[in-house]
């Protein structure tokens, strides 16, 4: 039998526990959140970045829009939308291009966008790590080195302490990409091939997050703080085939559902295709205001033994929505099946991206339609979801597509850095005036 004490200490861990979870539901916004995304680095590029020496798009066209500039007028743009948020990041490597240096100046000009929104009532989502590094971080501790959590945490706390007037947080993007690529693809920086090593990058991130969840909130604790998780579907190439319906678990299991899972229990499972999974314990259980959704696509899955984990991706156009220009299949029911998923968290949820790459307007339309509509379907299902964040404002650079893949509401002449309004930023408003979702 427990002793009195072990029973009260229990106890009371179980309640701070309940009390934690109902004071994060109950953080609720005031209004459905209505924005655009982007992300610093592919509006107006760094030449302290690692990315700025890994593409030569950057020798031709280093400013890329030139936002960094004109973010006065980019800001106009976002509240001609009638969107009532803004999602977007800081770049680091402009703050310390190099160790130890610290350029004042550039933090206020982030914290000058921050007033200007908070001025036209247009609330920030501050996402604080967005794929970039300035080179000397990734030269020096690269992720999968213990160092990458103490100098990362410095930087956040100097940068915490000197930015005003943001309430939503994000600490990362899509942390699961920027391991796949640039520690197993390798196709990324910092271009390692060594799922070792990408285990270890992993759980040193995922520290950090929780790390920076706690620092936020010791500044704010009404702050609300997430991640940015790219959620897509995984169907099997063949249903009929096991091992392709195998390949489709695995990568739904690693992909979707790990760190959900991690974010649930402290303990995120990553399995590969006959393999024994690997087990990473990180402090991140209930460190979580809501949860951001990144959604773009749907993704078949074949069991093809020459290729790495007996793995391969292909995108095809089953039920007739097509592809985008970037090859990757749209699927607007995915959204509702990653919302499904997602909403174990027992968090809010935000789409914090979902867009389509291409030229056409009419097919841009299409894809927010679709894609709202089957927002609106999961919101009747009961699904607390929060916001929604197209991606992007205006056309940028894509990572590893140079400037060809037109995301934007406005279209970019990346001679002139003109901004050029079409018919889908017009469709964008009209849907934010006419679509009355709850603010819960």
């Amino acid at each position: 039998m427990k002793a009195n004490s072990e029973r009260e200490q229990e106890f009371s861990s179980e309640f701070q526990e309940l009390v934690s979870k109902q004071e994060n539901i109950n953080k609720k916004p005031k209004k459905f959140l209505w924005g655009v995304a982007t992300s610093a680095f592919q509006l107006e590029g760094s030449p302290y970045a690692d990315w700025s020496t890994w593409d030569s798009v950057f020798n031709i066209n280093p400013q890329i829009t030139n936002h960094y500039q004109l973010y006065k007028e980019d800001i106009k743009l976002i509240k001609n939308l009638g969107v009532n948020a803004y999602r977007f990041s800081i770049e680091w490597s402009r703050i310390q291009p190099s160790e130890g240096y610290w350029i004042k100046n550039v933090v206020e000009h982030y914290q000058r966008i921050i007033d200007l929104l908070n001025e036209n009532d247009i609330t920030p989502m501050v996402t604080i790590h967005h794929f970039t590094h300035p080179i000397w971080f990734i030269n020096k501790y690269p992720w999968h080195k213990r160092k990458s959590i103490e100098k990362f945490v410095e930087y956040i706390e100097r940068l915490i302490e000197n930015i005003k007037g943001v309430d939503y947080w994000i600490t990362f993007n899509e942390p699961y990409l920027l391991i796949l690529g640039g520690y197993v693809e390798g196709c990324i920086p910092p271009g390692i091939r060594d799922f070792n090593l990408a285990v270890k990058a992993l759980k040193n991130i995922l520290n950090c997050h929780s790390k920076i969840y706690d620092l936020i909130h010791l500044v704010n604790p009404h702050a609300m703080v997430s991640i940015a998780h790219n959620m897509a579907v995984f169907n099997p190439w063949t249903k009929v085939n096991p091992l392709d319906r195998l390949i489709a678990k695995v990568a739904t299991d690693f992909y979707n559902h790990s760190i959900i899972n991690g974010f649930l229990t402290g303990r995120v499972s990553l399995s590969l295709p006959f393999q024994k999974s690997i087990e990473i314990d990180v402090p991140i259980k209930g460190k979580l205001d809501f949860f951001g959704i990144n959604y773009y696509t749907r993704v078949h899955m074949r069991f093809n033994p020459l290729k790495k984990f007996f793995v391969e991706f292909r995108h095809r156009d089953i039920d007739g929505h097509g592809l985008t220009d970037m090859g990757w299949e749209i699927y607007p029911k995915g959204l509702i099946k990653v919302l499904k998923y997602a909403s174990t968290l027992n968090v809010p949820l935000i789409i914090t991206e979902n867009g389509i790459a291409t030229k056409d307007d009419h097919k841009k339309i299409k894809f927010i339609k679709a894609h709202i509509d089957a927002l609106e379907e999961a919101i009747k299902l009961g699904i607390d979801v929060r916001g929604y964040f197209y991606w992007s404002l205006i056309d940028n650079y894509e990572w590893l597509h140079g400037l060809d893949a037109r995301f934007g509401l406005y279209r970019v002449d990346f001679k002139t850095y003109r901004r050029i309004y079409t018919k889908a930023a017009s469709f964008y408003s009209y849907i934010i005036r006419s679509r009355k979702f709850p603010a819960q």
